[in-house]
């Protein structure tokens, strides 16, 4: 019979994954053959998976991934997108991140940009760093708070900090000076230490002009664009596409029935 005490040592220590394994070896009976080394070195697996698990559950909560059920082995390649698979399969060995590496992300709306952000943000997690998704508007809210309430220092030092930023909807409203500094800022502490991903509608060759200040411009720009990986998606809305395969779905639901 299993001893309680032993459980409730274990949970103790915090090696939850072996009281769990344990409890399971005494229960199911299936093990009783098996020889101490072998029945052991289960107990110890069981434990580094569960503490792999726990620490992908809070990288993943720490992210705030938008679309936090997206991941690549779920993209869809058949959508003409100009999404190359040998390209995608690099990234998912996230050597960019280990390299400080970036990706900027552009593409007309709607085709699957954040989506693909936050796959890649979901298995930067897998892998074991730290991702921080945030839209550029939210973004520069929660930095002009910040300035108001003494903390923006610590607000940079945390975000300089995460393995990899992930900037949505880059270039949807005209900055401020202020918003401008701040972006440098933060671009300059990431510079060969951590990696960002920047996801806009707007091609690259236009920020220059959305940042709407030529020397900052060329200071953030020189920081994120040269030591990049780009990816420019192409074609119809996604969303589109849905709704007119769900009409023409519909649709033929209504042919089907009966006339009354």
């Amino acid at each position: 019979m299993l001893n309680q005490y032993t459980l409730n040592q274990l949970k103790t220590l915090k090696l939850d994954g072996m009281a769990i394994a344990l409890s399971e070896q005494f229960d199911q009976r299936a093990t009783d053959d098996l020889s101490f080394e072998e029945r052991f070195g289960m107990l110890v697996d069981r434990e580094c998976s569960h503490r792999d698990n726990r620490r992908i559950a809070r990288l993943l909560k720490q992210a705030r991934l938008k679309v936090s059920s997206a991941c690549l082995e779920d993209i869809d390649y058949r959508t003409g997108r100009g999404l190359d698979k040998r390209q995608i399969a690099s990234f998912a060995s996230c050597d960019w991140i280990r390299r400080a590496q970036s990706i900027l992300l552009t593409g007309p709306t709607g085709v699957g940009k954040t989506w693909l952000a936050c796959a890649l943000g979901q298995q930067a997690c897998r892998c074991g760093f730290s991702v921080l998704y945030v839209r550029i508007p939210r973004l520069f809210e929660e930095l002009r708070i910040a300035h108001g309430d003494g903390s923006f220092t610590r607000k940079l030092q945390a975000i300089a900090k995460t393995d990899l930023l992930i900037l949505d909807d880059w270039g949807l409203h005209q900055l401020t000076q202020d918003q401008r500094a701040d972006l440098l800022e933060i671009i300059d502490d990431r510079v060969a230490s951590r990696s960002t991903l920047i996801t806009s509608q707007l091609p690259i060759e236009h920020w220059h002009e959305y940042l709407n200040d030529p020397t900052l411009a060329d200071a953030i720009l020189d920081r994120i664009v040269h030591q990049s990986h780009k990816l420019k998606l192409k074609g119809e809305s996604l969303r589109k596409q849905e709704v007119r395969t769900e009409y023409a779905a519909q649709s033929q639901r209504s042919d089907l029935q009966p006339s009354p």
